[in-house]
């Protein structure tokens, strides 16, 4: 097989295609299972924009939180809690046992505890003079 290397920083569909396709093909061929599904709880604002939200994707019967965001004019009304708890609701609903996210120093570290997140993992000088954290809980009804 004859191949070049090329680094980019173009994202373009093709070629994540070309990376992501194998890499799900192999994974089932491991698991047995193709269970992802994309969750989002988005904040909409009068006229029906998205202002903030969560995105997030459940898999392997894990809910994994990649973003999370509540405008500075909607901060202080739990709407934070409300999200991750929608989210965790439906995560379970799918099926899953587990929550994990990460997050930075100068994030949500405190939220997330205080919602019942722990701390596995930390990358020191994510970016320099900071910490990122990666964080997972346990999920139950409530």
């Amino acid at each position: 097989m004859t191949f070049t290397l090329r680094a980019t920083d173009v994202p373009d569909e093709k070629s994540r295609n070309g990376i992501v396709g194998p890499l799900v093909a192999y994974n089932e061929s491991q698991t047995s299972r193709s269970d992802y599904r994309p969750l989002i709880v988005a904040i909409d604002d009068a006229q029906g924009r998205v202002v903030g939200g969560l995105w997030a994707r459940t898999e392997y019967d894990w809910l994994c939180v990649d973003l999370l965001f509540v405008p500075d004019t909607l901060r202080g009304r739990g709407l934070g809690s409300e999200l991750m708890k929608r989210a965790e609701e439906e995560a379970l609903a799918r099926g899953c046992h587990s929550a994990w996210l990460d997050t930075f120093q100068f994030q949500a570290r405190g939220f997330y505890e205080r919602i019942g997140y722990q701390i596995f993992g930390e990358l020191s000088d994510f970016p320099a003079g900071h910490a990122r954290y990666f964080m997972k809980k346990a999920l139950r009804r409530s």
